[in-house]
């Protein structure tokens, strides 16, 4: 009988852990892109207004230094130039600090903010947001922002390795497209 309680019990935290990792829903294609203001790895605070006329690919990732999210990050760095020629500047956002964020990016030379959302309400409001109680974390989530502020694409299965080229290549079939 205690094992069938044990059982049970186990069974309830997982679905309760599997729960709370659940985030709210993304955002879609064509929908406002939400707010944020958080500070980048000098301090400096960015808005989501101040991209407004330019494209922005806003991508979230788990942990400063691990090796998906450097290879993510190394790869906007290499192909920041090929993304800047098409208007469009890089911001990632982790739940890391500041200063998490500026040794990441000093040591691996990246030019573009790192942004820190410590309490992950901002990845929440993007349906980003892994919950496990105490402890939260930025899924690895993109959505490319156009110049009047909307959610263009969402990317929520990233291959790191070629992630950066997917949004070249989308930014360029979306510049091409005739207005809407």
């Amino acid at each position: 009988m205690k094992w069938l309680l044990l059982i049970g019990l186990a069974g309830a935290l997982v679905l309760l852990l599997v729960r709370m990792a659940q985030a709210a829903e993304l955002p879609k294609p064509g929908q406002n892109a939400p707010d944020f203001s958080l500070p980048d790895q000098h301090g400096k605070l960015h808005r989501l207004a101040d991209y407004s006329g330019k494209w922005l690919v806003l991508y979230f990732y788990p942990k400063d230094d691990t090796p998906g999210c450097t290879q993510e990050a190394c790869a906007f760095r290499d192909d920041l130039h090929l993304l800047t020629a098409l208007g469009a500047e890089v911001a990632g956002i982790s739940v890391d600090d500041s200063s998490s964020h500026a040794e990441f990016a000093k040591k691996y030379n990246l030019p573009f903010p790192l942004l820190a959302d410590k309490g992950a309400e901002v990845a929440a409001r993007y349906g980003a947001q892994s919950n496990f109680g105490f402890f939260k974390l930025a899924k690895r989530y993109t959505f490319l922002i156009n110049p009047q502020g909307k959610i263009s694409k969402v990317y929520d299965k990233v291959e790191t390795s070629r992630h950066s080229k997917e949004i070249i290549d989308d930014l360029k079939v979306l510049l091409a497209a005739p207005p809407r």
